[in-house]
């Protein structure tokens, strides 16, 4: 290395940050993402946050109050066709400039060891090439499905600013910078708490004992300690705010107050600490936009944060009922301790997931061979630079553990969705959860450049004794770079979502399948998120009520149910079944229940006994049977429905999404529901086959009739039919599809004795929509 070394040209004193490049690696990635973007939205959490963004309301907690506020005004800027299509511009474009980030981190750690300039930006670029184009990070990168790349970028901007400070000369203060990343990590606690876990990456540089020169003026350490221990208390206490009770907060503020007093009465840095906390306390103070907003009743108001106690439940997430670290979250409720084999388990989950990384599209042998092969150059490139600066390794290794180790451990997740498919019957997460991990493979795609650029010194000193021109040796050993490209490559068909609409399609479908005025009970996330967008962004059939069986537990859910308007409905834009004839607008709250009764009286579960009774409803026989329903009480969510049913039928249709499986048959429901293409209405009396009815497998009794005219007329089979390269790559949300599947292929059956050619052309439709499932793909490999 001293020859290759000597052989330089004397470089700059300093060398400043190549933000041209930056911008470069910037317009790239925003490039890819933008050919890759989803036009609208998505399945899962993406419906959710671009209705609550529209709307200017609160999502499910912590509520990201950060977010809603920079989406809204986002989606108001003309630059893109839709509002839903902006905000996943929204993520894109915060990626694009992470990437940004990812390479002036990566280049301004290399130049210790890479002296050619060029080749090193290059590396820097590849590592930022790697790191954006890595599967989980590219595919969420197209959409807003999460808040987690507002998270991405703000980590990615808080460690290339802790950069820039470590770059000023021991003993010199440049307090902006670190005024800017307490801002920054108080900022983004406001958006999601996962932003804040770059903070021990600051403490581990601002730790003055590491640093490879220091002053020998005692005045000059002891502002270097003051800095220290005020940035890291002042972090915990913005940590401690996310965390639940108030005893962290109590410790955390105790901590800071000694931090304070060691600021001022012995660094006489006083006005550092205070302004510290002055730019925490304006950071976090994002979060008063939950009160205030909730108080004006948005469409959206999950958590309905109007009390301090609201408020308190929805920043600490009172609604999901977390588990406590130290226990088994597979059985909750049951006091199982959480066993070192289990955090083994979810070590293993996070592995299978940094496997999908480097070639997603790939065969299982191929995907695997890559993943040893980036795990060798990432790992080479954590090696390199601990031998090139150690301390700035320290600070890099400690990033890597909180985003992996430390948030394996504290996230406490079930068995993966996909993991040890040979026992299918343990409990499991109910979707996959890479999108948790982002942040740990965009920074090993900042190593993965470092590792490249190692390849390249070693063919550099290899060429040693052929080539004398150092520059030249680096030069020549650029094309190792091209295995930053494999990514593009192994993931360009499953990380994007160009042209996917069928989460707006099937909130459309579903949604024109009710009749005017119904009242939709859906099941979850997928059924019911959908809608909500379609609803409030797009301002499809709000007439209709959707009643979610997961939130109907809830009581702020319940309240928003009844004091929700009932829109009038506009024939112009529904099907032409339901024009020509005039519907009576209902009166009066969906439920006959007073706030006073949902505050206080409804229970959280009602026992039913060991034996089978009956209820009347509103002139419908209702079964509650325990066997049948396969526990002995019903949940709050179940009296709900109920209650809308004794309340409204015979004023206002009531429909089951197909969506919630066999939900209404396990009340002795099934004689009483006719099917409507993707929603089966309650009837008064139950039914019987005739020309129009039809007793379907699977599918129950069927409205032929409408269920055709729905299917060919208004559903939008084209986009389920799509031909998906890689199938339907989200497995945990393939029913969906699936759905369509079904529905057509029933149909096709009971067109057969009338309508041969409908018949036909319902069966083409079934299978190629299997044709993008488990069920019927076949892979580009196999074809």
């Amino acid at each position: 290395m001293s020859a290759i070394q000597t052989s330089f040209p004397a470089t700059e004193a300093v060398e400043h940050p190549p933000y041209l490049w930056a911008a470069g690696v910037t317009l790239v990635a925003l490039a890819m993402y933008v050919a890759t973007l989803a036009p609208t939205t998505q399945f899962w959490d993406t419906s959710e946050y671009i209705a609550a963004a529209y709307v200017l309301g609160i999502p499910h907690p912590p509520g990201n109050p950060l977010f809603t506020m920079i989406a809204h005004v986002w989606g108001l800027l003309p630059l893109a066709a839709g509002f839903a299509m902006r905000v996943n511009l929204l993520a894109a474009t915060t990626s694009a400039i992470a990437a940004g980030c990812w390479f002036l981190v990566g280049e301004r750690w290399m130049r210790g060891w890479v002296p050619a300039r060029l080749p090193r930006r290059l590396a820097a670029a590849a590592g930022a090439l790697v790191a954006g184009t890595a599967f989980t990070v590219w595919n969420q990168s197209v959409v807003n499905e999460k808040v987690y790349t507002l998270s991405l970028l703000s980590i990615a901007l808080v460690l290339w600013l802790i950069v820039r400070w470590d770059d000023q000369p021991a003993g010199e203060g440049h307090d902006h910078h670190l005024l800017m990343i307490v801002y920054l990590l108080a900022l983004t606690s406001t958006n999601h708490m996962m932003g804040v876990l770059v903070g021990p990456v600051v403490a581990v540089l601002l730790y003055p004992r590491l640093k490879t020169t220091r002053p020998q003026d005692d005045d000059a350490r002891r502002v270097e300690w003051s800095q220290f221990l005020v940035f890291s208390t002042v972090w915990l206490l913005i940590v401690g705010s996310g965390l639940e009770g108030v005893t962290p907060l109590i410790v955390f503020g105790v901590l800071f107050l000694g931090a304070l007093a060691y600021a001022v009465v012995y660094a006489r840095n006083g006005t550092f600490a205070l302004a510290v906390l002055l730019v925490a306390i304006v950071g976090v103070s994002v979060y008063v936009f939950l009160p205030i907003r909730a108080a004006h009743y948005p469409p959206i108001n999950e958590g309905e944060p109007t009390t301090w106690r609201a408020l308190w439940d929805v920043l600490t997430r009172q609604q999901y009922g977390k588990p406590e670290l130290y226990y088994d979250p597979r059985y909750p409720g049951a006091g199982q301790p959480r066993t070192l084999e289990l955090f083994g388990q979810q070590l293993l989950n996070w592995v299978q997931y940094f496997g999908w990384q480097w070639g997603r599209d790939l065969k299982d042998n191929v995907r695997w061979a890559l993943t040893v092969m980036f795990s060798f150059i990432g790992g080479l490139g954590a090696y390199r630079h601990w031998r090139a600066d150690r301390r700035t390794a320290i600070a890099m290794t400690t990033l890597v553990l909180c985003v992996t180790v430390g948030l394996v451990f504290y996230l406490n997740f079930k068995t993966g969705y996909s993991q040890y498919p040979d026992h299918p019957n343990w409990p499991r997460e109910v979707r996959e959860r890479d999108y948790f991990f982002i942040i740990s493979f965009a920074l090993w795609g900042v190593w993965v450049g470092m590792g490249l650029a190692t390849l390249m010194e070693w063919a550099s000193d290899g060429m040693a004794l052929r080539v004398p021109d150092a520059e030249r040796r680096w030069l020549l050993a650029t094309p190792v770079l091209l295995l930053a490209l494999i990514p593009l490559w192994g993931n360009h068909l499953t990380a994007s979502r160009k042209g996917e609409t069928l989460a707006r399609d099937f909130a459309f479908d579903l949604l024109q399948s009710v009749e005017p005025y119904g009242i939709l009970v859906t099941a979850g996330d997928n059924d019911t998120f959908p809608l909500w967008y379609a609803q409030e962004v797009e301002h499809i059939r709000q007439d209709v009520t959707v009643v979610n069986l997961s939130l109907a537990n809830t009581d702020w859910y319940l309240r928003q149910l009844q004091r929700r308007p009932l829109a009038t409905f506009d024939p112009g834009s529904a099907p032409a079944i339901y024009r020509g004839r005039a519907w009576a607008k209902p009166t009066g709250p969906l439920l006959s229940f007073s706030d006073a009764y949902i505050r206080d009286s409804l229970q959280p579960v009602y026992w039913l006994g060991e034996h089978k009774t009956y209820a009347n409803l509103g002139g419908v026989t209702v079964t509650l049977d325990p066997q049948q329903l396969g526990r002995q009480y019903l949940e709050r969510a179940d009296v709900i429905v109920l209650q809308a049913i004794k309340d409204q039928l015979g004023r206002r249709p009531l429909y089951y999404s197909r969506t919630v499986g066999p939900y209404a048959d396990q009340f002795g429901l099934t004689a009483n529901l006719e099917g409507h293409g993707f929603a089966r209405k309650l009837s008064l009396h139950p039914l019987t086959e005739s020309d129009s009815i039809k007793m379907e497998p699977v599918f129950g009794f069927v409205n032929i009739p409408r269920t055709e005219a729905l299917a060919f007329g208004v559903y939008h089979s084209d986009t389920a039919e799509r031909r998906r390269p890689r199938g339907w790559v989200d497995k945990p949300s393939e029913g969906i599809l699936a759905t369509y599947g079904l529905l057509y292929q029933s149909l096709a059956q009971a067109l057969r004795p009338t309508k041969p050619e409908m018949a036909n052309r319902s069966l083409l439709v079934a299978d190629s929509i299997f044709r993008n499932t488990q069920y019927g793909l076949i892979p580009p490999s196999e074809r």
